[in-house]
């Protein structure tokens, strides 16, 4: 049902040059094909996502982060869109408020981190401190090794907690990006998301990939992953982060609680 692990070990962060692969790569795959697969897969994370609220144990944290038009937002509409609201937790990070900035950088993550049975999303997350507010003036470069340590302590901290983390990183290249940036100038009900920062990232592509590429690079491991999902192709980003999604729930190993009925069927059938 899910794409093989071979595929999806092969979407694994390499430390040495996170960013050198192709995001036009398609496996080998046909866009009908995998809409078709992330059809039926749906299905079954409806089910696992059920199963994880229902036992309101664990929790799940999807990571989205990539450069402008990667997706974030596009695989948390045809992924997770058709699963039970109740049980997620999504949340889009933009620069921090003044309130925000008075405060320590990881608080606003750490308040909106899922519950137990719930499935979180971060669309964009706390490796932004790392390259946005550095970008925006709202952190100095003397500041970055401290921040990197409290990230890697936050993260080292989830899974005592209950939480697991999916970390993805939606690679897009420069000229898909610039495609999907005319289109948005083009149709109203996408152009209302444009800013200047928009065309500033996108003429300073090379540089943010690289700062990208560092910050992977230095905060991949074997407990929190990160995967480095080709995303030119919308319908095979979606397969891959949903496959992903998939082998997270398989190892949970998700079944129904068995807690006694609060009532039994005499109960019920002893009312009028």
């Amino acid at each position: 049902m899910r794409l093989a692990d071979a595929i999806l070990d092969d979407c694994l962060c390499d430390p040495a040059a996170p960013l050198a692969r192709d995001p036009a790569h398609c496996y080998s795959l046909d866009k009908a094909q995998a809409q078709a697969q992330l059809a039926s897969l749906k299905d079954w994370l409806r089910v696992q996502q059920t199963m994880l609220w229902a036992n309101r144990r664990d929790a799940l944290l999807l990571v989205l982060q990539g450069p402008d038009c990667s997706g974030k937002n596009g695989v948390i509409r045809r992924v997770l869109g058709g699963l039970d609201p109740i049980g997620l937790s999504p949340h889009s990070f933009q620069a921090p408020s003044a309130e925000e900035r008075r405060q320590d950088f990881l608080r606003r993550y750490r308040e909106r981190l899922p519950a137990p049975g719930m499935l979180g999303v971060f669309n964009r997350s706390y490796y932004e401190a790392l390259v946005s507010d550095l970008r925006d003036g709202l952190c100095t470069p003397a500041d970055i090794p401290q921040r990197q340590s409290a990230i890697q302590a936050f993260e080292h901290e989830l899974p005592a907690t209950g939480i697991q983390p999916l970390k993805c990183y939606l690679q897009l290249s420069a000229s898909e990006q610039k495609q999907r940036l005319h289109r948005r100038l083009e149709q109203p009900e996408k152009r209302w998301k444009l800013t200047l920062g928009d065309l500033r990232d996108h003429r300073n592509f090379a540089q943010q990939q690289a700062q990208w590429a560092e910050v992977l690079s230095n905060s991949h491991s074997l407990e929190t992953p990160w995967y480095v999902i080709p995303a030119d192709h919308r319908w095979l980003r979606d397969l891959l982060v949903a496959s992903l999604l998939a082998r997270e729930f398989e190892r949970m190993a998700l079944t129904w609680p068995t807690r006694p009925a609060p009532f039994t069927h005499a109960d019920l059938d002893s009312t009028p």
